[in-house]
């Protein structure tokens, strides 16, 4: 279903959290900074071929560059959006945000946002608006064209002309104007036939403590017992190729083991860049399954990520989120 088949946006809220897009110098580097707004407006109307949708602007607060984003700040983010929407009746809105992080606050959201008719994008810039050769007012007023061209309900990211799906992309480059890319991972994950209440886009969510975790040659339980001890409630555990890991360590094991014992939500990923994980495949995979580990299948590093902050910010039963965390939810088990 091309983009034009959905009803163009009438009334696009702009969150601006800062980033790159409206940073200027500092004396210690570049920094963000407020007054973008009036930037925009110069730079939309000395662009009058432009045909983009009515807007209206809020500036979020603090501003941060996207390497300080964290997840209590994601809540400051899924209310601004839905006091865009249900208070403020936008039907769309349009996120500026950093680049460093911003496919993890594009996948977080998708999580937030479940339910929601209205549509969220997200775009940035890797130049600053206003520098030679910058991308900043390209994606900008791309994405807002977009926008009024009409979107699939839901959460986009925009950048350099193309919209990837939140929760099947990832920034693979730190130059040039096409930092994201759609990662080759499988799909077929069976999507959910209902939605439990607590997880629409309009009920309260607290914050949750989630790790990631990549394995690599020589990794000892006493990295997992670490984790465990400050108190995390989930942990995305980035494996090897199709999900395998040391199987023939017995603490490491037993140090899954304990994890799921304890309530804690550990989902397998892949490291590699295409495919996904298979936990039965492998000895090395289905000894991580006999300890609790669930597998994550093709889902990004980000869209895991997001996906147990939205879960157990839910308030969710822990056996409840384990049969979630293998059903595809919002596209991040699609192909």
């Amino acid at each position: 279903m091309n983009s034009s088949t959905y009803p163009a946006a009438q009334h696009v809220m702009v969150l601006y959290t800062g980033g790159t897009i409206g940073m200027q110098a500092s004396a210690n580097g570049l920094a963000p900074a407020s007054g973008f707004e009036a930037r925009m407006r110069d730079y939309l109307h000395s662009q009058p071929e432009l045909v983009v949708p009515q807007w209206r602007f809020r500036e979020m607060s603090p501003l941060i560059d996207s390497a300080n984003m964290t997840p209590a700040y994601w809540q400051q983010l899924r209310e601004a959006v839905v006091d865009a929407v249900d208070v403020q009746g936008c039907d769309s809105v349009l996120i500026l945000h950093g680049t460093d992080t911003l496919a993890y606050s594009a996948a977080a959201m998708s999580f937030q946002l479940l339910g929601l008719h209205a549509r969220v994008c997200f775009t940035g810039s890797m130049l600053p608006a206003g520098v030679t050769d910058s991308d900043a007012w390209e994606n900008l007023s791309g994405a807002l064209v977009a926008l009024g061209h009409g979107l699939a309900p839901g959460v986009h990211l925009y950048f350099h002309g193309e919209l990837l799906a939140p929760t099947r992309c990832a920034k693979v480059r730190s130059f040039g104007r096409h930092p994201f890319k759609r990662l080759e991972r499988q799909g077929g994950g069976v999507k959910a036939t209902s939605l439990p209440a607590a997880l629409n886009y309009n009920q309260p969510k607290q914050l949750a403590k989630v790790a990631v975790l990549p394995l690599f040659p020589g990794i000892g339980s006493e990295i997992i017992d670490g984790l465990l001890d400050s108190g995390i409630q989930g942990l995305v555990l980035e494996c090897y190729g199709s999900g395998t890991g040391p199987s023939d360590n017995p603490q490491f094991l037993a140090s899954l083991g304990r994890a799921r014992d304890s309530g804690v939500v550990v989902v397998a990923v892949t490291q590699c860049h295409e495919g996904g994980v298979e936990l039965d495949v492998y000895e090395a995979g289905s000894r991580l399954r006999g300890v609790g580990v669930l597998s994550g299948g093709g889902m990004t590093r980000e869209a895991a990520f997001g996906k147990l902050h939205g879960l157990l910010g839910a308030g969710l039963e822990v056996t409840y989120i384990r049969q979630l965390v293998e059903l595809d939810l919002c596209g991040e088990l699609s192909l």
